[in-house]
């Protein structure tokens, strides 16, 4: 780390900011296996909250390593970097009174827990939300063929077959994926963020209106 830095603070604070714009900047950490499903959630989280009027940016884990992370691998300190510049990226989102949704695999808690407490540090809420499914749904799922690959050793450390995965112990919103439909697991987390205050449910676009 460089030590000829100085840290500027800016003419406008975090709670000016959002009282100014009208919402509370948080992030949404979906975690879980490669089809799981945490994607398709994150996308449709992000679309319901952009038709309430809410703004929102989703970062995903294949779409940041095109650009941000591009030469980064997916060797345990890789990977740890990956989420270590995602949770940087997703805390100055939040800063900035967006909600931050990330969609990443994210494998290793110690690196969850560390994005959670920069989070905390900052006083910018962080829900981890962990898309669950059995090995054998997504192995079923898989709709780019990467669990075929990485079984005939074609990609190494693969999570979930050849790298680990350690499930969250105490998500702050559990999403059992195939058991119920995006609709119902875009829902669940909906509730928790007006249960905790993040958003205003007089703000969100009712499904049937």
């Amino acid at each position: 780390m460089s030590t000829n830095i100085t840290w500027h603070e800016g003419a406008v604070s975090k709670e000016e900011r959002q009282t100014l714009l009208g919402q509370k900047g948080f992030t949404i950490w979906f975690t879980g296996l490669s089809a799981s499903g945490k994607s398709t959630l994150a996308t449709a989280l992000e679309q319901t909250l952009l038709h309430s009027g809410i703004s929102a940016y989703r970062l995903d884990g294949d779409n940041v390593r095109f650009g941000l992370n591009k030469n980064l691998g997916f060797g345990p300190e890789d990977r740890t970097e990956n989420i270590r510049r995602i949770s940087e990226v997703a805390k100055l989102f939040s800063d900035a009174a967006v909600i931050a949704i990330t969609s990443f695999i994210s494998p290793y808690r110690q690196d969850r827990d560390s994005a959670r407490e920069l989070h905390e540090k900052a006083g910018i809420p962080f829900v981890e939300v962990y898309a669950d499914a059995p090995l054998e749904v997504v192995e079923q799922r898989d709709p780019k063929g990467l669990y075929k690959k990485a079984k005939a050793g074609e990609i190494k450390e693969f999570t979930g077959i050849s790298a680990p995965y350690e499930a969250p112990e105490n998500a702050d919103v559990h999403v059992k994926t195939h058991e119920v439909s995006v609709e119902q697991g875009v829902q669940q987390v909906i509730d928790y963020l007006i249960s905790k205050g993040l958003v205003q449910a007089d703000k969100l676009i009712k499904k049937d209106a």
